[in-house]
């Protein structure tokens, strides 16, 4: 089934919706295929923009979806009309809802050891025989190779076909990039979202997701960390992506992967 795409200064973003997104990654879970999906916001759109080896990898990804309320409205004034929010909290919710029901393993990357078993104990407890074979949470910092190679091994031993990575941009896309054809999973950059379902970190309310505001949440919500980022992608995001819909400048496919 085909889905209609666009390209915001110069990264791909992907018309779809919860049913269509979690019916693929069953999909291709299924056919034991090695894919990843980004799921993308305004920091990941700038993150792309500064640096055309991570653009890469995002327009590389078999499924870009738009996280992010500007990203929707962004599809939509480049006219897909239809266009829908798919939240990397949410789309979790929907792809580990139809792994229960179909029968496909999940494994978990990412967070703190606690913070994963916390997750596990909810996911049992909503989603009756979830499947979940692995969780591995990684050290904060680079992997050495020899770790990679071990960590690669046992999530290849658990028979995970599904696996949610949760390690925050940009950092987990080119950790899906890169293990791309090493894993035969659907690896699915989700963020946040494990901190979210467990109550670790609040979600904004729903008036704000639509009104585009989430943003504004998360920056009360943990100031210090994230000034700088919004600070810096926010303003520029607005003028670049204007300039871009006026025709005044171009980023298109030539920037893209």
């Amino acid at each position: 089934m085909n889905i209609a795409s666009k390209y915001v200064l110069g990264m791909r973003v992907d018309a779809t919706s919860y049913e269509d997104a979690s019916r693929r990654v069953a999909r291709w879970a299924h056919d034991g295929r090695s894919a990843y999906v980004c799921v993308a916001t305004v920091h990941m759109t700038m993150e792309a923009f500064d640096s055309l080896a991570f653009q890469r990898v995002v327009n590389g990804a078999d499924l870009i979806t738009p996280d992010g309320r500007p990203l929707v409205w962004a599809l939509r004034s480049l006219g897909v009309r239809d266009a829908t929010q798919v939240r990397g909290t949410d789309l979790t919710t929907h792809v580990v809802e139809r792994a229960a029901r179909e029968g496909i393993p999940i494994g978990l990357y990412g967070g703190t050891p606690d913070l994963l078993e916390t997750f596990v104990r909810i996911l049992e407890r909503r989603y009756p025989g979830v499947l979940v074979v692995c969780r591995i949470a990684p050290p904060f910092r680079p992997l050495t190779p020899e770790e990679d190679e071990a960590v690669t091994k046992e999530i290849l031993s658990s028979g995970a076909r599904i696996l949610l990575v949760g390690i925050g941009c940009p950092k987990q896309e080119r950790w899906m990039e890169t293990h791309k054809g090493r894993i035969p999973a659907v690896m699915l950059g989700v963020g946040a979202a494990f901190d979210f379902h467990t109550g670790r970190v609040r979600q904004a309310p729903a008036w704000m997701q639509v009104a585009g505001l989430e943003w504004l949440f998360r920056l009360l919500m943990d100031p210090k960390r994230l000034w700088k980022r919004y600070a810096k992608h926010n303003p520029r995001f607005v003028v670049l992506f204007l300039l871009e819909l006026l025709g005044l400048l171009q980023f298109g496919r030539k920037q893209g992967g």
